[in-house]
């Protein structure tokens, strides 16, 4: 995993920003711009998981476990909402289970149904940040068939889980600061990856 880049590779990695608006990023001011200095950096946290997701050299693998752990630090935005309603708890369970070869394609196809289906219920009752947050546990229960041959067109549900996430950890409204433990899960998730790889 790539965790110190040069100021040309972050020139080539920078995404949706122009060379002007990253070169204002404090982190391009330092001599070793690592992955912690741009984690700790002031760029938006939907930035930073986009920054995980495509520039660090994680595994196919490791994607989904990025997208199935965004959508559990969220997770209790929808559970305050809907205490009674576990589906997309389910879901994520059901993913995590998946990956490793635990249950069927089939069987996660029902977890991933219900919680689409209470998304949509929170979606429909105006709840968006637990909406949110359900889609999280559905994408990312979605993203665990990646490993299959259609594996291009699931992944692009690893990027929606955690994209969910951080919208869900922006909108909510509740006392816990989301933002800041979803940025906690990124720097724990990227250290363990890293150290695991060493």
């Amino acid at each position: 995993m790539k965790t110190i880049f040069t100021k040309q590779e972050m020139l080539q990695l920078k995404g949706c920003y122009s060379k002007e608006d990253l070169n204002r990023c404090s982190f391009m001011n330092q001599p070793e711009i690592t992955l912690e200095s741009i984690l700790n950096s002031e760029i938006p946290l939907k930035d930073k998981s986009w920054f995980i997701r495509n520039s660090i050299g994680l595994t196919d693998k490791e994607l989904r476990e990025f997208a199935i752990g965004c959508a559990l630090v969220v997770l209790p935005i929808y559970e305050n909402k809907y205490p009674n309603n576990n589906a997309p708890r389910k879901a994520i369970g059901a993913a995590k289970k998946y990956l490793n070869n635990e249950i069927s394609k089939e069987d996660l196809a029902i977890f991933r149904k219900n919680a689409a289906d209470a998304a949509d219920a929170a979606d429909a009752d105006a709840a968006y940040a637990a909406d949110a947050a359900a889609y999280a546990a559905y994408a990312a229960a979605y993203a665990a068939y990646a490993a299959d041959a259609d594996a291009d067109a699931y992944a692009a549900y690893a990027a929606d889980a955690d994209a969910a996430a951080t919208y869900a950890a922006d909108a909510d409204a509740y006392v816990v600061n989301y933002k800041d433990l979803l940025l906690m899960f990124f720097k724990e998730f990227t250290t363990t990856v890293n150290d695991a790889g060493k």
